[in-house]
């Protein structure tokens, strides 16, 4: 089970996922910026933030630290999502984007992780299914068909995510291995300009929601998936992250003053609701698997 300490870092990165949606919609629904400098600025700004969070915590030598730490495959699958994110977002809508994007990360990630020889309880398959379908309850209704440019780039995007959550779960250094994979992946995404050079748009507003999104909901957001993800299974940071989109959709009625409906309370109670059937369900195999072994 989960203790306390990791309930509340976990709880604290979800918000941040959620916080980066709103930020995304923000910058990209009123075209304050173009796609790929919101990538850039984002990434860019995010290694900055990881980069000084590593300097205060290891004060001497700080720099090897993160040098060695991290990966290229990790930052590979760091930039493949955050380029196809944004690009998404500029032919979807909001609802067709968090499905898309949801929905591939959950289906990477549990089919990873059933290969890898984790199996479902009953009791664990219901609240998934419970879960999905508070998620569905809450996005189908408001689908449109998406683009097939769109649909393509957001299921790379969610692919990514997933096997980047994944390619985290081993990680002995959080935080210096998310400012690696930063640093890493910050100069690839100033080559999304080469194609786009003539519309590049950068407005004030734009460029400080992009920061905000790297530095702060990306950036320290990632830190702290890093450092619960050890204490997941694959199954268990699947589910959870499919509350995002019920807290992005929160944080949308707060700051961007969109309605918060009965349709929105009753599809979060079912998700959070499946979420927490699921992980009933995985706290009880442990003491079942020892029950078996005596």
């Amino acid at each position: 089970m989960l203790t306390p300490q990791h309930a509340s870092l976990t709880l604290l990165a979800l918000l941040a996922f959620a916080a980066n949606s709103v930020l995304c919609r923000l910058a990209l629904g009123t075209l304050s910026i173009d796609a790929a400098s919101f990538t850039a600025v984002r990434l860019v700004s995010g290694a900055i933030t990881l980069l000084v969070l590593v300097a205060l915590r290891q004060r001497s030598g700080s720099a090897q630290h993160w040098i060695s730490a991290g990966s290229w495959r990790g930052a590979a699958y760091l930039w493949l999502y955050a380029a196809s994110f944004s690009f998404a977002y500029v032919q979807l809508d909001t609802a067709t984007g968090a499905l898309l994007l949801f929905g591939t990360v959950q289906l990477t990630m549990i089919i990873t992780s059933l290969l890898r020889g984790e199996r479902l309880t009953g009791l664990e398959w219901l609240g998934l299914w419970i879960a999905v379908g508070g998620f569905l309850y809450l996005i189908v209704p408001g689908l449109t068909a998406p683009t097939r440019l769109g649909f393509m780039l957001m299921v790379i995007s969610g692919i990514a995510w997933g096997f980047y959550t994944l390619n985290g779960r081993g990680s002995s250094r959080p935080l210096a291995d998310t400012a690696g994979n930063f640093v890493r992946a910050a100069p690839f995404a100033l080559l999304l300009y080469l194609p786009f050079t003539d519309s590049i748009l950068i407005s004030s507003n734009g460029f400080w929601l992009a920061v905000a999104s790297g530095a702060l909901a990306s950036g320290i957001g990632y830190a702290l998936w890093y450092t619960v993800l050890p204490a997941l299974s694959g199954i268990q940071a699947s589910v959870m992250q499919l509350s995002v989109p019920i807290l992005a959709a929160i944080g949308g009625a707060v700051i961007v003053r969109e309605l918060l409906t009965t349709h929105l309370l009753v599809a979060t109670l079912l998700l959070l609701g499946g979420i927490g059937v699921f992980l009933a369900g995985r706290a009880k195999q442990p003491a079942r698997k020892r029950a078996s072994n005596g």
